[in-house]
């Protein structure tokens, strides 16, 4: 289950975010989408493996990635799994606890990056409807016409 759109993402660390990168926040959006589905990916890798080493570093990067972005549901999500993953390497056992945890990390990237692209498109809109604005106006991610 996915949680309210309220919750998924901290709004106020987006926009300061989005206002200390300036021109450049869209380019970094983008690898923000690509390195987090990669670090997913990974983590459920070696989950599926029962590898608590390799769940750490993916899990590390997300949780960081995340939380630079206001993605604060899914930061807060792979904060879990890397803590757990570090106890679990410590105790020298396998990362089944996480069974829970793991498989909600997509659905929330997906709902995460929804929101995202809403905002950044909605951001578009109105500055295309300012006097002087480019003809159209670019999410993140994607080639202008």
């Amino acid at each position: 289950m996915l949680q309210p759109k309220d919750d998924v993402v901290n709004w106020a660390a987006f926009a300061q975010t989005r206002a200390i990168i300036g021109a450049d926040f869209g380019r970094l959006l983008t690898y923000y989408r690509e390195d987090a589905a990669k670090s997913i990916v990974a983590v459920e890798q070696a989950f599926i493996a029962r590898d608590a080493v390799a769940m750490v570093r993916p899990a590390h990067t997300l949780k960081g990635d995340s939380l630079q972005f206001g993605a604060e549901a899914i930061g807060k999500l792979s904060e879990k799994i890397e803590h757990a993953a570090r106890q679990c390497v410590e105790d020298r056992s396998a990362p089944d606890d996480l069974g829970a945890d793991v498989p909600r990390l997509r659905p929330l990237l997906i709902e995460t990056l929804r929101l995202f692209e809403r905002e950044v498109a909605s951001d578009a809109a109105r500055l295309a409807r300012r006097p002087g604005a480019p003809a159209a106006a670019r999410g993140f991610g994607r080639k202008g016409a």
